[in-house]
């Protein structure tokens, strides 16, 4: 039986390859960092805008939208409700967002809920919670931004991904070099700021990075997308 792709677990399977999070000032207009990112082949965009008005990070979130449409999912961060307006794909909370079955009720049955972990433990309550996928991380040392948490590494990335029994969104220090190995231990995407919005060719960057990921992914057995 064919499954929607307006629906949550058809928009799951879609959760797959390079994530780039979108929205870092220093890059400049966050919707031109969108398509970057699109036309460089990422599969996922979130737009994560801190600090300006809501109805400034809707109207960014609903062109990302448009642009992004039938190429890659687009999440929003924080804002469950921004997402919804926006007709985005879902939403992702952290530690001092909505707890996931709350953003469950105002994005509906049909969107997705990510939520930051740090742990097994922590994605597995964020799963019985509602949340449909996880990002787990840092991996490596974080460029983009300051986390209070040491890095992960790839053999704890490897546990959770076998170990959780849903998507895991691997982020933090992931660049050129270390994609294809993020993909061998079985994340299904690897989230990127400054690997694609600090580089001097965004689209370029986006697509060498999202080839490697799906070198690596192909490399532990999955098929080619």
């Amino acid at each position: 039986m064919r499954v929607s792709a307006h629906t949550a677990p058809g928009r799951l399977a879609r959760l797959r390859g390079l994530y780039v999070i979108v929205g870092s000032a220093a890059a400049g207009d966050p919707v031109e960092q969108a398509r970057a990112a699109v036309e460089g082949g990422a599969g996922v965009v979130q737009v994560r805008v801190k600090g300006a008005p809501s109805g400034e990070v809707l109207e960014i979130a609903r062109r990302v939208v448009d642009l992004a449409r039938g190429r890659a999912l687009v999440l929003v961060n924080d804002r469950a409700d921004l997402a919804a307006l926006a007709g985005a794909d879902g939403v992702h909370v952290g530690d001092d967002d909505l707890p996931p079955a709350e953003a469950r009720r105002v994005v509906g049955p049909d969107r997705l809920v990510g939520r930051t972990c740090r742990t097994l433990e922590d994605g597995r309550a964020a799963i019985a919670e509602g949340a449909d996928h996880v990002g787990y991380g840092p991996i490596f040392e974080p460029r983009a931004k300051v986390v209070d948490a040491a890095p992960r590494g790839l053999e704890a990335l490897g546990d959770v991904c076998r170990g959780l029994g849903a998507p895991v969104v691997a982020i933090g220090g992931i660049d050129l070099a270390t994609v294809a190995a993020v993909a061998r231990s079985g994340a299904a995407c690897a989230a990127v700021i400054s690997a694609v919005l600090g580089a001097p060719e965004p689209r370029e960057s986006a697509r060498r990075l999202a080839h490697a990921f799906e070198a690596g992914r192909v490399s532990a057995g999955g098929r080619p997308s």
